[in-house]
C-alpha cells in the first residue's frame, strides 16, 4: 500500500519537477537563483488550495455540470491565480527578460500542480498507475506550461515599457489580458478531451516542452544581443564622462538645472551608478560566457557609496536626476539583480 502510494506520488509529481530543473539550467545568464524559484515554487503550491477551494465553492453555484465546469469555468479561476504572482514580479520590475520571466511562470505552475495532485492523491480513492501517469505527463506539465505562456506573452505585451525611461513607466494590468486569456485556451483545451486523456497527454509532453524550449532560445539570443548593445552604450557614456564630454550634453545641462544641489555631487552620483549599471550588465554577459563573474566588495562598497549618496541628495533630487539621466526600468533590473546577487553571496559566506 505504502510502496504503491509513493509510486503514484512520484509519477504524479516528479515530471514537472525535473523539467523545472531542466529550464534553470537553460538560464545561461543566471538571472534566476534557486532561492527564488523555489520560493515561486511554494508560492503556486499555495494558490492551487485557494483554487481547490473557490472551485469547489463555484462549482455548486453553476448549473452546467462537472463537465462543462471544467472546460470553461476552473480554466479562467486557475489560471488567475497562478499569474497573480507574475504580474506582481513584473509590476515590482522582478522580471527582466524572458527568459526569466519563463522560468518564474513554469515555477509557478510545477507549484500548483504538485499541490493539486497531492491532494487529489489522498482524497481521490480507486485511481491506478494510468491515471497518474496523465496527471503527472500531462496535467501538471500543461500548467507549468499554461503559466510560463503567461509569462511569455505578457513580457511581450510589456516590453516596450521597460526599455522606455523608467521615471515614464505606468503599470498597466491590460498589458496582461492577452497572456491570460492564452493560458486559459491552452488551460481549457486540455481540458475538452477528458475521454482521451493518453492522446492529450502525449501532445501535451510533446507540445509544451518543445514550445518552450523554442521561446527560451530565441530569448536567449535576443537577451544576449541586447545587453550587448546596451553595455556599448552605457560603456560610451561613462567613457564620455570620465573624458569631460558629458558636461557639455543636453542631459546634463538639463541635471545642472535641478536646484539646491551641488552640481559635482550629483555628477559623482551620475557616474557611479552609471559604472554599477555597466557591472551588472558585463557580469550577465560573462556568466554566458562562462567567464568569471564574481562580484564581491568593490561592488559593495560602490553600492555603500551609491546609498550614501542617496540618502544626502535625497529622495526628491533623486527622481529629478532619474527622470533626466534617462535610465530605462531593465536598467533598474539589472541593478536590483547585481544587489540581490552581493546579497546572496554574502548570506552564502556567512553561512559557511
Amino acid at each position: 500500500m505504502v510502496a504503491d502510494l509513493a509510486l503514484k506520488a512520484l509519477i504524479a509529481m516528479a515530471p514537472v519537477l525535473i523539467l523545472l530543473l531542466v529550464f534553470d539550467r537553460l538560464d545561461v545568464f543566471n538571472l534566476i537563483p534557486m532561492r527564488e524559484i523555489t520560493l515561486l515554487t511554494l508560492g503556486g503550491g499555495a494558490l492551487a488550495l485557494g483554487g481547490l477551494l473557490a472551485n469547489g465553492g463555484l462549482m455548486e453555484g453553476f448549473p452546467i455540470g462537472r463537465g462543462n465546469y471544467t472546460r470553461y469555468v476552473s480554466p479562467i479561476v486557475e489560471e488567475s491565480l497562478k499569474a497573480a504572482p507574475i504580474v506582481w514580479l513584473f509590476a515590482r520590475n522582478r522580471l527582466g527578460y524572458k527568459l526569466e520571466a519563463a522560468i518564474a511562470g513554469f515555477a509557478v505552475g510545477a507549484g500548483f500542480s504538485v499541490t493539486e495532485n497531492a491532494w487529489y492523491l489522498f482524497t481521490i480513492a480507486g485511481t491506478n498507475v494510468t491515471d497518474w501517469l496523465v496527471r503527472g505527463f500531462g496535467t501538471a506539465i500543461m500548467h507549468g506550461a499554461a503559466t510560463a505562456l503567461f509569462a511569455i506573452v505578457s513580457h511581450e505585451m510589456s516590453e516596450k515599457q521597460s526599455e522606455t525611461l523608467a521615471a515614464h513607466y505606468r503599470f498597466s494590468p491590460i498589458l496582461f489580458l492577452p497572456g491570460l486569456a492564452v493560458a486559459m485556451a491552452t488551460h481549457s483545451t486540455f481540458n475538452h478531451f477528458p475521454d482521451q486523456p493518453l492522446v492529450i497527454m502525449a501532445l501535451t509532453l510533446l507540445l509544451a516542452p518543445l514550445t518552450l524550449f523554442l521561446t527560451l532560445a530565441k530569448s536567449d539570443r535576443a537577451t544576449r544581443q541586447w545587453l550587448a548593445a546596451d553595455a556599448a552604450a552605457h560603456r560610451r557614456l561613462l567613457e564620455e564622462i570620465r573624458a569631460g564630454h558629458f558636461t557639455q550634453s543636453e542631459i546634463a545641462g538639463a541635471i545642472r538645472g535641478i536646484g539646491g544641489v551641488n552640481t559635482d555631487e550629483v555628477m559623482a552620483y551620475v557616474e557611479l551608478k552609471l559604472e554599477l549599471v555597466l557591472r551588472a550588465e558585463e557580469l550577465i554577459l560573462a556568466s554566458h560566457e562562462g567567464a568569471d563573474d564574481t562580484a564581491g566588495e568593490a561592488e559593495r562598497e560602490k553600492f555603500a557609496r551609491l546609498e550614501a549618496a542617496e540618502r544626502h541628495l535625497g529622495k526628491t533630487v533623486v527622481a529629478a536626476i532619474g527622470s533626466r539621466l534617462g535610465f530605462t526600468r531593465n536598467d533598474l533590473y539589472e541593478l536590483d539583480r547585481l544587489r540581490a546577487r552581493l546579497a546572496d553571496s554574502n548570506s552564502h559566506a556567512v553561512s559557511s
